[in-house]
């Protein structure tokens, strides 16, 4: 992915050099619980960034992944949706790139390990809307990338397109990028643009990081090495 030949308004880059339970990097980040109450915090250790263990106790289920192996059935979407999320404070432009790194060990297919970079993200106490691309943690056929509009209470979210494949999953030492310029979305993979759609709900917020709930004690199997964002107004 290209960068726009302009100056940024505003980046940010960071490695995560220091343990912190949550991340704060000086208080340049809100966290999902800390901060947004309903959800939960990013964590980092080592060098990487990951998400604490998740309040629900059941294993993610939805019907549009009831072909995904592990975890799915038919019905309703099932679980509390508190996923860990960490979002920039301050004020941004409104024309976002993210970039990160991807940690994985141990994949599994029992649960739905997620590395999720978030767009025009807005925290408050239960409150947070903004949009997150992201990308399965899972080399296999059972991979997938989506785009999520979160809307502002917890588990009040839109999914806004779905992919599913083996070319969707990702593992260690891959590159996730992710844009939003006015009002279209796009993923990439190591370079690749893997998918994109447009909406026009949110029009401001800061970027961010998160991953998904509901993944047991494999939440410290998975997260981000390094992230890098550019806004642009």
């Amino acid at each position: 992915m290209e960068l726009p030949k302009k100056t940024p308004v505003r980046s940010y880059k960071t490695e995560f050099k220091k343990n912190e339970t949550p991340i704060s990097e000086g208080g340049l980040w809100l966290n999902g619980r800390k901060d947004g109450i309903d959800w939960c915090d990013v964590l980092v250790k080592d060098g990487v960034a990951f998400g604490e263990v998740s309040r629900n106790q059941v294993a993610e289920r939805r019907a549009e992944q009831a072909t995904l192996g592990a975890g799915a059935a038919t019905g309703a979407a099932v679980g509390d949706y508190d996923d860990p999320t960490a979002v920039l404070t301050g004020q941004w432009g409104p024309n976002q790139y993210g970039k990160v790194k991807v940690f994985s060990r141990n994949q599994t297919d029992k649960y739905f390990q997620e590395v999720q970079i978030r767009l025009r993200h807005n925290m408050k106490p239960k409150f947070c809307n903004g949009y997150e691309v992201f990308f399965r943690v899972l080399d296999s056929d059972a991979g997938y990338a989506e785009i999520v509009r979160w809307n502002g209470p917890v588990g009040g979210w839109t999914s806004l397109k779905k992919l599913i494949g083996k070319k969707f999953g990702v593992k260690d030492g891959d590159i996730i990028e992710a844009s939003i310029v006015g009002n279209v979305i796009t993923g990439y993979l190591n370079g690749a643009e893997m998918i994109s759609v447009v909406d026009d709900n949110i029009k401001s917020g800061a970027p961010g990081i998160g991953f998904n709930f509901g993944v047991g004690t494999t939440n410290a199997d998975h997260g981000v090495r390094t992230f890098e964002v550019h806004t642009y107004d």
